[in-house]
């Protein structure tokens, strides 16, 4: 097959675990593009924090896509230019922290510059303070201090004590959000519908590329749809055991430059 376009989720799957791309990474990805490929970036992330590796990869020279906020937003990097956008219905926002207020994690959202946390700040809160490199705001009032559209909301903490959230939050929000962990200590509260492989489903009409077309590479439970979806989903070595079940494809970790080595073998 042709595989017209990449799609590459960044922690844990292009990014070592430095939270670095691999110079090895970058070649084969930049190789891609000079051959006409098309790249798309897609994260959990604030935009923010993924500029920096896209324009070390030349996204925006060679035509390429961001995914943001697990599919809540797809940026155009030649023009800046949001191409599919979803915010979260803050109708629910007041429950939501109302819910969470007896459980010992963090609570956090962003503009376009800033994260916003609520006053339960934990060790896992920085994690995401450290990979975007952008200002916190700590409010006692979180609610009131969203004033603004949000893509989503990132829950921080314990693995255990988010796994109860979730049981509880999934049950009480049934068709109405979708919640899942992209990570141990993260839970990602989304907009009903919202998910990697839903979005490069209304991406890939805009941009002349079939369904078959697309190689998706990803390591945790929010990537799981992007490579269900895909002509050919890869699951890291690393990645969750039921991301390797659904995947065409287990390739080598994060750290053995699995990326690269699967771009090599079926791209180019």
């Amino acid at each position: 097959m042709d595989y017209k376009l990449i799609a590459v989720d960044l922690d844990g799957t292009l990014t070592n675990s430095k939270k670095e791309v691999s110079p090895r990474n970058r070649y084969a990805l930049l190789e891609a593009q000079k051959k006409g490929k098309k790249v798309i970036i897609t994260s959990g992330r604030h935009p923010i924090g993924v500029y920096p590796i896209a324009e070390d990869l030349m996204l925006a020279h060679y035509g390429g896509y961001i995914m943001s906020f697990n599919g809540g937003k797809i940026i155009e990097c030649a023009t800046g230019r949001t191409i599919v956008s979803r915010n979260f219905p803050l109708e629910y926002l007041s429950d939501i922290v109302n819910v969470l207020s007896d459980y010992n994690v963090t609570v956090m959202s962003w503009d376009d510059k800033k994260i916003f946390a609520n006053n339960k700040v934990n060790d896992y809160t920085y994690i995401e303070h450290d990979v975007l490199k952008t200002d916190m705001v700590v409010v006692d009032d979180f609610v009131s201090a969203i004033k603004f559209d949000i893509n989503k909301i990132l829950v921080a903490g314990e693995p255990d004590v988010l796994d109860a959230c979730q049981v509880l939050l999934k049950k009480r929000y049934d068709g109405l959000l979708d919640i899942y962990k992209s990570a141990p200590y993260f839970l990602e509260i989304m907009p009903f519908g919202v998910s990697k492989g839903a979005m490069l489903a209304q991406l890939l009409p805009q941009i002349g590329i079939q369904r078959e077309e697309l190689i998706a590479f990803g390591d945790h439970y929010n990537d799981m749809t992007m490579i269900g979806y895909a002509g050919m989903g890869v699951a890291m070595e690393n990645g969750e055991d039921e991301v390797k079940k659904i995947a065409a494809y287990i390739c080598e970790s994060n750290d053995d430059d699995g990326v690269a080595k699967t771009i090599e073998k079926y791209v180019l």
